[in-house]
């Protein structure tokens, strides 16, 4: 993946562009799912913008949201097959956030693995109108130019998105931190082995998510219940992970996707994450592992990114 060649003295052109970058890589990261996908598509957005005429473009932001929009649906939509046939679960491909987005609920929700599956789900134009209108707030009328759609057109899309959305992800409103010291107190008893802390921490109906992509061995279903998950985790350090024996894996605490997360390392390479999903109660509901390499370029190269 290659960054966008962009001019080493920055003209207007690249100052307006450079303005809007971390918002076209929020958009497109909330429309694509993964990170890679979502800086190609900020690549190809500068390139439209650099070769384009602009001294009509009264707004850049709304044009350029307009590129990336576009660009990103087409993407969706020449990947769907291939997420269609994907080995095992298909989850979304982790990014590294700041502390501070946690802060900010809605941020934070917007961007996790939680809701990011669920919009695996939508239409892309479903997809697109639905971060556009719930995550920033943009209006129909400056979405139904963006996707070049008509404002009602927009306006059933956002509405059946919303309701996919609704239905499928039950907000919980968990305080930070109160996420933060479920997620350290399951870590430590992850490297303790301590099963019976495990089962406190964890809900009844806990679900484990592994993403292999066949690529790793991971559970090519997902993993439920109590028991099941607290043995699995239990055990982690006391099994050889992907050839990486116990003494040679190191786990740390940071924050991925908005919220505090795992990331498991070997001598040479990141080889997991671990995100979590909480249920009414403050425990942990849901489980996403990522395991497949190919997700993990964003976590290795260290790049935190911010997704406001």
């Amino acid at each position: 993946m290659t960054q966008p060649q962009e001019p080493q003295q920055a003209g207007p052109d690249q100052l307006a562009f450079q303005q809007y970058r971390t918002l076209l890589f929020s958009v497109a990261y909330r429309i694509l799912g993964t990170a890679a996908d979502a800086e190609d598509v900020v690549q190809d957005a500068w390139l439209k913008w650099s070769a384009a005429g602009r001294s009509q473009v009264a707004d850049p932001r709304s044009y350029l949201t307009r590129i990336i929009s576009n660009l990103a649906m087409e993407r969706l939509r020449s990947t769907r097959h291939q997420r269609e046939t994907y080995i095992g679960p298909w989850l979304p491909e982790p990014v590294l956030t700041r502390p501070d987005t946690a802060d900010g609920v809605a941020t934070a929700d917007s961007v996790s693995m939680a809701l990011l599956v669920v919009l695996e789900t939508l239409s892309p134009l479903e997809r697109a109108v639905f971060v556009l209108k719930e995550v920033f707030a943009f209006s129909y009328a400056e979405i139904g130019e963006a996707v070049e759609r008509s404002e009602p057109a927009v306006r059933q899309a956002a509405h059946r998105a919303r309701e996919h959305v609704q239905a499928r992800r039950p907000r919980f409103t968990t305080d930070p931190a109160r996420r933060r010291d479920v997620t350290e107190r399951f870590f430590a008893a992850t490297a303790g082995g301590d099963i019976n802390t495990l089962m406190e921490l964890l809900s009844p109906d806990v679900t484990l998510w592994t993403d292999g992509g066949g690529k790793v061995r991971q559970a090519l279903k997902p993993v439920i219940g109590l028991q099941t998950v607290a043995s699995w985790f239990a055990a982690l350090g006391t099994v050889t992970y992907q050839g990486i024996e116990p003494d040679q894996m190191r786990a740390e605490l940071t924050w991925i996707n908005g919220g505090p997360g795992v990331v498991f390392r070997g001598p040479d390479r990141v080889i997991a994450t671990l995100t979590f999903d909480f249920d009414p109660q403050g425990r942990i509901s849901t489980i996403h592992n990522v395991a497949n390499p190919d997700k993990l370029h964003a976590i290795t190269h260290g790049t935190r990114h911010q997704l406001s």
